[in-house]
């Protein structure tokens, strides 16, 4: 063996040695890229590359991306040892080797690698415009996901609370049945129970009207009275001054005509207030009898005025008929008794008799 050959087999130990090494640091980085052979050989993006029998774990995008620009750095830095191993072993052996087994690189050759060449940059151009068309997509389409995720979620929330909602009405309607057995209230029965209380409630309105009216006229009547019996009193207390100031005789033919008008007031003042009767028990008390209403029999009430004695004070009221009507009289009576407010009393008393005797 000759010199040459002794050398050139050294080199070629060497660069095997250096393939083996290559060879066991890429079996070693477990790049996972059995799956991907077709892909990465034939350059073609599909959306599912998936291959049957794959499995496919959820991962963070974050750390998959972090994995691919790490696993894609180191395929560059073995791509370019493995063309600086190429090149150095292909001049290595065309330098060592003999002329005649030395490999013969044309233009030819030159040529069909260019060619070679520029149809795989063409195919990686295609697939890197694919690869970013995809993950474009990829950028729009995700916000989309997620708000339609969102309101699926929503939407799957809204069902389930409403089918429990839809649950517990009907055990609540369950319940109600069980409660309320036959026969129940249908919705007819409740419209008509309905147009009959509005009805009820018209007829009551209309009576309450009606009796607002009949009160303010009575106590309209009544004012008209306490205001008569106010002159009417004024008057008989300025007669009577007059006929102690002139101290006539019973013959005396000037009081006749006061006496006519005494008459004539006292007409007026029974017809008034229905006063029948009026006559002094004592020398401190007055008894008034008074008609309420137009009934038959008549209704008759009585109020006993019980002066003290040599005063015009008021000492006690006595009623009877009163408790019949249903009017309440010690309120009344006390309250007038401290203000010494007879004709006040006996107005109030009468009005409270008359609007009891028209409610009845």
């Amino acid at each position: 063996m000759s010199r040459q050959s002794l050398e050139r087999n050294t080199e070629q130990d060497k660069y095997l040695e250096a393939a083996n090494r290559l060879r066991a640091q890429y079996e070693a980085a477990d790049l996972q890229l059995n799956r991907h052979t077709k892909e990465f050989a034939s350059y073609k993006y599909e959306d599912d590359i998936a291959t049957e029998g794959d499995e496919i774990s959820p991962k963070d995008p974050a750390i998959v991306a972090a994995d691919v620009a790490a696993q894609i750095t180191f395929l560059r830095k073995l791509k370019f040892q493995y063309l600086e191993q190429n090149a150095k072993d292909k001049y290595v052996k065309s330098i060592v080797s003999d002329i005649d087994d030395a490999p013969i690189v044309t233009a030819e050759d030159n040529k069909e690698l260019a060619a070679v060449n520029e149809e795989k940059k063409a195919k990686l151009k295609v697939a890197k415009e694919g690869l970013a068309e995809v993950q474009h997509n990829i950028r729009t389409l995700a916000p989309m996901v997620e708000q339609d995720y969102t309101k699926v979620k929503q939407a799957t929330e809204r069902a389930t609370l409403l089918a429990q909602k839809i649950l517990d009405t009907r055990l609540a309607l369950m319940r109600l049945r069980q409660t309320n057995p036959h026969p129940r209230l249908t919705i007819p029965m409740a419209d008509q129970k309905l147009i009959d209380q509005v009805e009820e409630m018209q007829t009551l309105s209309d009576e309450v009207e009606l009796s607002k009216k009949r009160t303010k006229a009575v106590k309209e009547q009544v004012k008209t009275g306490a205001l008569e019996i106010e002159k009417l009193r004024i008057q008989q207390a300025e007669s009577e001054r007059a006929v102690q100031a002139l101290q006539l005789e019973e013959d005396d033919n000037r009081l006749v005509p006061l006496y006519d008008w005494y008459t004539a007031s006292l007409s007026l003042h029974q017809s008034l207030l229905g006063l029948e009767e009026s006559h002094s028990v004592s020398e401190n008390e007055l008894q008034l009898v008074y008609t309420i209403g137009d009934s038959t029999p008549p209704i008759r009430v009585s109020i006993s005025l019980i002066f003290v004695p040599d005063t015009r004070e008021l000492g006690g009221v006595e009623t009877t008929g009163f408790d019949t009507l249903g009017v309440e009289t010690t309120e009344l009576i006390e309250a007038h008794i401290q203000s010494n407010d007879v004709p006040g009393l006996v107005a109030l008393l009468l009005s409270r008799a008359r609007a009891a005797a028209n409610s009845v």
